[in-house]
This record gives C-alpha cells, sequence and structure tokens, in this order.
C-alpha cells in the first residue's frame, strides 16, 4: 500500500516544519510521500519545504503564487498525490491541530473496515473539550451534526474535522473540480462520496486547539455547511 500525506499550508511558517518531521516519524510503513501546498503564503512556508533536509521519502511543494483557500490547496494537493498512484491520501493540516500520530490507526480502521473515506473524529474520542475545542464550535458542531446526518444517511459525530483519509475509489470518482474553494470542501467531499455508494465512516482521534491561527469564520461556514446539505438533497452531488 501507498500512502501519501496533503499538507495544505497557508502562513504556516512557524509550525510547518515540526509538522512535517511528526509525519515523517509516524510508524508508517507505507509513507511514500508528503506533499506540502503553499497557499500563497507570504512567510517561509515554501522555503521551509523547499530547503527540507533529505528525508525517509520525499517532500515535494506545490507552490499556488496565489491564496485560493483551502478547497483550492486541497484539490492541488489531491491532484499532485493522484499522479503518484497512492492508496491512501491523508489530510494533515500543517497548524498542528490533527494528530499525524494517529494515522496508523486510522489506516488500520480504513483497512478493517473497507472504507473508501475515513474521517477523523473530535468528539467521537471525547477528547473535545478537554482538547480545547470552543464550546461554540462543541455546540455548533452538535446541532448540524442532526442536519448532516438526517441528510447524508450516516451516523457520524464531527463532520467538520478536516483529518480525512481518501481511498483509491474517492480519489477516482470524486469530481473535486467541481468542489468548493473554501472550507465547506470536506463536506462537499463526504456528500459526493455518499452520492456514489462509497463507504464512509469516523474513528476516533486526539483533539488539540492551541494558540493556531484559524482562518475559517463561523457565520459564513455554516452557512455554507447548509447549502451543500440542501444541495445534496437536490442531487447536485449525483453522479453525471
Amino acid at each position: 500500500m501507498k500512502v501519501a500525506v496533503v499538507i495544505p499550508a497557508y502562513e504556516a511558517a512557524a509550525r510547518l516544519g515540526a509538522v512535517i518531521q511528526r509525519v515523517l516519524a509516524a510508524p508508517v510503513s507505507e509513507l511514500d510521500r508528503v506533499i506540502v501546498v503553499n497557499d500563497g503564503s507570504r512567510d517561509r512556508t515554501g522555503q521551509i519545504v523547499a530547503t527540507w533536509p533529505r528525508a525517509r521519502c520525499p517532500i515535494e511543494l506545490v507552490d499556488r503564487p496565489e491564496n485560493g483557500g483551502y478547497g483550492a490547496a486541497m484539490k492541488d494537493g489531491l491532484a499532485h498525490a493522484a499522479g503518484t498512484d497512492p492508496d491512501v491520501v491523508a489530510c494533515v493540516h500543517a497548524d498542528g491541530q490533527y494528530s499525524p500520530e494517529a494515522l496508523p490507526v486510522l489506516l488500520s480502521a480504513m483497512r478493517a473496515r473497507q472504507l473508501d473515506l475515513l474521517q477523523g473524529s473530535r468528539v467521537a474520542s471525547g477528547t473535545a473539550v478537554s482538547g480545547g475545542m470552543p464550546l461554540y464550535k462543541i455546540a455548533a458542531n452538535a446541532a448540524l451534526n442532526v442536519l448532516e446526518n438526517r441528510t447524508l444517511g450516516l451516523r457520524m459525530t464531527d463532520y467538520h474535522s478536516g483529518y480525512l483519509l481518501y481511498g483509491r475509489r474517492v480519489l477516482e470518482l470524486v469530481p473535486f473540480a467541481r468542489l468548493s474553494n473554501s472550507f465547506d470542501f470536506d463536506l462537499e467531499v463526504i456528500a459526493s462520496a455518499c452520492a456514489r455508494g462509497l463507504a464512509v465512516a469516523e474513528s476516533p482521534v486526539p483533539t488539540h486547539y492551541g494558540d493556531e491561527q484559524s482562518h475559517l469564520r463561523p457565520i459564513p461556514y455554516g452557512l455554507r455547511v447548509l447549502r451543500v446539505l440542501w444541495r445534496y438533497r437536490r442531487g447536485h452531488y449525483d453522479p453525471a
């Protein structure tokens, strides 16, 4: 099995190096490459990757000249990864919020449960509060989860975690280019996978909120989530 890790990064120089180190240190024998997408950063994000010393696998840079948003960065990262024919692509965020150390357990769960798409759930781990997730996010997640489960026909607890593992069938069948350039990209991936009858589920991951800077605006994001659900009901994500 070949595993690629995609790290979308915007103004991430302060933490990116540590995250790459943690990915490389994780006991994932199948790790084939790490792909960092520099989404138009003005700091040293791109330079950190370009000057990275020789490692256990290639550390590759996808350099976007302008900031296009989280979804735009993920599209470029997934397209780059797909060119290397991986079995699984894992998204790990550059701010360190999602633990690279959880990758071996997530990969094992994905294989054992024969999943096409696996999302790491901070809520299912029971660490949301102790890990520092703001209470307003916990409440908003709980409210939206009711709508999301009812609409998508799943039983998940944390649709808004960015810790996603993409299997081969998702990489081949989901039309990423048609999806959002913003933070609702992840939910659109889930909706597209559900519309194609792919196996989607979640597995617990630790929660960590530190002093990292979030570029997500809660109210516009919440409205985008509702739009994704409305579009799903109307067949927007069905195969063409």
